[in-house]
């Protein structure tokens, strides 16, 4: 499965990235069909402490499964996005 980060209007420090590509590499194991996972990252204009978007779009056979979570850190939003996206995955694979 090949991994694109995209950060838009920051640049992401090394343990972020790392952090992406741990969790999102194992969602590999819930779904081997996945071709390719795109990583999308964007601080929000508003003035809440909730502003950190990480969007999650999993390019698999079929349609896409697109996840998009918002909280006060890219990391939680990840996590969030992550578990989301493995039970997409586990549903996806059970209708197969």
């Amino acid at each position: 499965m090949k991994i694109s980060v995209q950060a838009i209007g920051l640049t992401p420090h090394e343990p972020l990235e790392s952090h992406v590509d741990k969790k999102v590499s194992k969602l590999g194991t819930f779904y081997d069909k996945i071709q390719e996972c795109k990583v999308f990252l964007k601080v929000e204009n508003n003035a809440d402490k909730i502003n950190k978007t990480t969007e999650l779009i999993l390019v698999v056979q079929g349609d896409d499964i697109v996840v998009k979570k918002t909280s006060s850190s890219f990391e939680e939003s990840l996590d969030l996005c992550v578990d989301a996206a493995k039970k997409l995955l586990i549903k996806k694979k059970e209708l197969a």
